[in-house]
């Protein structure tokens, strides 16, 4: 009798070995399924809203459309009557009549005779409606290619036109059960006899990881029958489980099998329970031999094949986890409810950094985007800006520590260079908000950022971002570093009906401004400026939009005729564009965050020809 001796391997030597002989040359398969049940496969490639959400202009309140200059000067002292011919009764989800701009909520009405009704205060245009884009834009990253598909990102690409997507297909795993002593389930086995219980328990964990187990009839203990049971199984499916049959008995011949049919890396692991596992390849098939008591081949399901699992449907297994971390914004709560606030998590030197999300009911996106949720009590007003709160993590542990966070400016380059991070397979990721140039002096100040992204004009020397730098933070703190040129202009309908085709031109139309902070709007205010326009001639003016996709789809929606924005929304909007100047958009980066691997990563990214390709393809950016 032929006694094969065992190897000792620690079990990280171990994983090492096997999964560097799994990944030789492997291919990940894919298929396109609807979108509608998509809710937990991996997305294989970026996927870009096609459409608006919400994509009409819609009562966010059930109640009137009204047009908002109907309703000024509306007061408790004098009310204003409106006529049925100046009213459309709206619930909420309706869409907003052309000639209409506003919703007064029902319960600020009285309905008087005759069909007419009476406010008691005014609104202003746009008031409780959601506006064309207020959740997703046409040409938004939805998600970065091999993203797990959530249920709220499965609703939020729906929401934004996409019925279709490819994904990586479940992994199909072989389950053998071996053994001449094993049987299947029964009430009344008999001496000698052990029930096969191993393989529900096996088919029970590879479900919950993402996997399609396959459980084959119990082979016995016959080489040759179990070696073309074997063969069989590698060559239908992606992966192939072995049980009992691992250690080196007199009917052990698992190893031996696999050695003849493909390679064995390991046999034998320095764990216990666990040691006789057996990991190896036939064909393009992962396979393992695991042994024959279920509490041992439960640790080996857990150590190593679970991470298998992730790696050939590049999927995540999430476990619930609480952190104490920093708030990094203010947040302002009803004393009438307990609230749940969605927030992104990053770590930024020693410190968790908790940043809320939109709240909107209608904001998907908001948990799509989510690292954790903050639990607001009731009777609470809120929490202020920099005391300790504690997160649910949505995320896992290891993404927050592996997350780059950017906040600042808006601009897509950031959503590409964190796609091709994921295409790359670095074990990074960026998460990104739009809070504007100053927000991201601000946030990289105060230690709630890796980089901000920034394009601050001066207005006096006409060079970009260096002298908000020099005066708000300093040189020990922070970085700059050069980035991208790219053009700003003004963004009109296609066609440009409305004959705007000079700075001064946008006078008298409907303008779509960014946020107070942005770069754009400190152009803007330095374009009116030195063209001696008056802000308060600028209709819109006040009307704050985040993102320059976000201007570009309240233009191409017919909220408005104008708006300053980057080029690259423009075409992607299919609007027409009027240059305006090149300006420069820059990263400042905390020092601390220097040198480090994430930082090297997003860099090296940053640098790469695959970005200035994609940047190429949008228009609008300029390279030195």
């Amino acid at each position: 009798m032929k006694h094969n001796y065992l190897d000792n391997i620690p079990l990280e030597e171990a994983k090492e070995k096997f999964f560097s002989l799994i990944k030789n040359n492997f291919k990940h398969s894919s298929e396109i399924i609807p979108t509608a049940e998509a809710a937990g496969r991996v997305i294989t490639e970026a996927a870009y809203a096609q459409i608006c959400s919400p994509h009409y202009n819609a009562s966010a309140m059930d109640g009137i459309a009204v047009s908002a200059k109907d309703t000024y000067g509306a007061s408790e002292s004098t009310p204003t009557i409106l006529s049925p011919d100046r009213y459309t009764v709206v619930d909420t989800g309706d869409s907003i009549p052309d000639d209409k701009d506003a919703v007064i909520m029902v319960e600020d009405i009285s309905f008087e005779p005759e069909g007419r009704v009476k406010i008691i205060s005014s609104v202003h245009p746009f008031q409780n409606v959601r506006q064309i884009g207020e959740d997703i834009c046409m040409g938004d990253m939805i998600a970065p290619s091999f993203t797990v598909i959530t249920p709220p990102l499965c609703g939020a690409m729906l929401a934004g036109g996409i019925t279709k997507v490819p994904v990586i297909k479940r992994p199909s795993v072989a389950i053998i059960p071996t053994g001449d002593e094993i049987v299947p389930p029964t009430e009344n086995p008999e001496k000698g006899q052990i029930i096969e219980f191993n393989s529900s328990i096996f088919s029970g964990m590879l479900k919950e990881w993402g996997a399609e187990p396959k459980i084959y009839p119990i082979i016995p203990d016959k080489k040759e029958l179990l070696k073309e049971k074997i063969k069989d199984a590698s060559e239908k499916h992606d992966a192939v489980l072995i049980l009992a049959g691992s250690s080196a008995g007199r009917d052990d011949y698992t190893c031996e099998i696999i050695k003849e049919l493909g390679s064995v890396c390991v046999h034998g692991i320095a764990i216990k329970p666990g040691k006789p596992a057996v990991l190896g390849k036939i064909g393009k098939a992962p396979v393992v031999g695991l042994p024959g008591y279920p509490v041992s081949a439960i640790v080996v399901m857990r150590e190593i094949v679970k991470d298998m699992i992730v790696f050939l449907s590049q999927g995540k297994i999430k476990e619930e986890e609480k952190i104490t971390a920093l708030l990094g914004k203010r947040i302002v709560s009803s004393l009438k409810y307990r609230e749940y606030v969605r927030v992104t998590v990053g770590k930024i030197g020693e410190n968790y950094v908790a940043v809320p999300l939109p709240r909107g009911a209608g904001i998907v996106t908001s948990f799509t985007k989510a690292d954790g949720i903050i639990t607001v009590p009731q009777n609470c007003e809120g929490i202020e800006q920099g005391e300790d709160v504690e997160v649910t993590l949505i995320s896992s542990h290891k993404d927050i520590t592996s997350s780059i966070i950017v906040t600042g400016s808006h601009d897509p380059i950031i959503d590409e260079i964190n796609d091709i991070l994921k295409i790359k397979g670095y074990p990074y990721s960026v998460s990104s908000s739009h809070v504007g140039s100053m927000g991201a002096l601000n946030a990289v100040k105060m230690k709630q950022a890796h980089l901000g992204g920034t394009h601050m004009l001066d207005t006096q020397t006409g060079e970009y971002n260096k002298s908000y730098i020099e005066k708000y933070l300093d040189s020990k703190d922070a970085t700059l570093i050069k980035g991208i040129g790219r053009i700003q202009g003004l963004m009109v309908q296609k066609g440009n009906p409305k004959k705007i085709h000079t700075f001064n031109d946008i006078v008298g139309h409907r303008y779509a401004n960014r946020q107070l902070g942005s770069g754009t709007r400190i152009l803007f205010d330095y374009l009116l400026k030195k063209h001696c326009i008056d802000k308060a001639d600028i209709d819109g003016y006040g009307n704050e939009e985040f993102t320059h996709t976000a201007v570009a789809a309240q233009i191409a929606g017919g909220n408005a005729d104008c708006g300053l924005g980057i080029y690259s929304a423009a075409q992607m909007y299919g609007l027409d564009f009027i240059e305006i100047t090149v300006e420069e958009y820059d990263f400042i980066v905390n020092n601390d965050f220097i040198g480090t691997p994430m930082y090297n990563a997003f860099t090296e990214i940053f640098r790469s020809d695959e970005l200035k390709k994609r940047m190429k393809k949008m228009g609008g950016y300029c390279f030195e």
